[in-house]
C-alpha cells in the first residue's frame, strides 16, 4: 500500500471507528514527513475521545498505526488531533519551555523534566531557537526526560 492509499485507508478506518461509537464527522488528513496527521472536528464527545491524560488518543493512534502495519502501508506513523487539543497542548508546553529556558540562564542550572516523547519533540523544537541552550534526553522507556541546559564553552 502506497503512502497516498495508507492516508486515505487511514482517513476511512478513523471514520468507521468513531462512527461505530456514534460520532459521525469527517476526517481531515495530510501527509508530513513521513507521518499520517489526522485531524478530528471538535464535538460533544471531545472529551471522550481525548480521555484521561490522552490515554483514548493515543489508543486509536496505536489502533490505526498498527493496522496500517498489518497492511504493510509505506506509512504507519500517525499523529491523530482532536479539536486541535494536541496543537493547544504543544503551544502551552512551548511557552512552558520558554519559562524553562530563561530559568537555566538566570541560575545556570540544568532543567529536567519527565515528558513523553512528542513533548520532548516540543522542548526540543523550542530549544533550537536559543544559541546558548542546548537539550538532550535521557534514560529509557518511561523513565526518559529531556535536559535543559547552558551550552558549555
Amino acid at each position: 500500500m502506497d503512502k497516498t492509499a495508507a492516508l486515505e485507508y487511514a482517513k476511512k478506518y478513523l471514520e468507521d471507528l468513531l462512527s461505530f461509537y456514534g460520532v459521525n464527522v469527517e476526517v481531515e488528513g495530510s501527509l508530513s514527513d513521513d507521518v499520517i496527521e489526522l485531524s478530528v472536528p471538535s464535538t460533544e464527545d471531545n472529551s471522550i475521545l481525548i480521555g484521561r491524560g490522552a490515554e483514548t488518543l493515543r489508543s486509536l493512534q496505536y489502533i490505526i498505526s498498527t493496522t496500517l502495519r498489518n497492511q504493510n502501508a509505506a506509512v504507519v506513523r500517525v499523529n491523530i488531533d482532536i479539536a486541535d487539543y494536541k496543537k493547544q497542548r504543544a503551544e502551552k508546553l512551548a511557552e512552558k519551555a520558554r519559562e524553562w529556558i530563561e530559568q537555566v540562564r538566570e541560575t545556570g542550572d540544568s532543567h529536567v523534566a519527565n515528558l513523553n516523547p512528542a513533548d520532548r519533540r516540543v522542548v526540543h523544537r523550542v530549544a533550537s531557537e536559543y544559541d546558548d541552550i542546548e537539550t538532550f534526553s535521557e534514560g529509557e522507556g518511561r523513565d526518559r526526560r529531556v535536559i535543559i541546559a547552558q551550552k558549555s564553552s
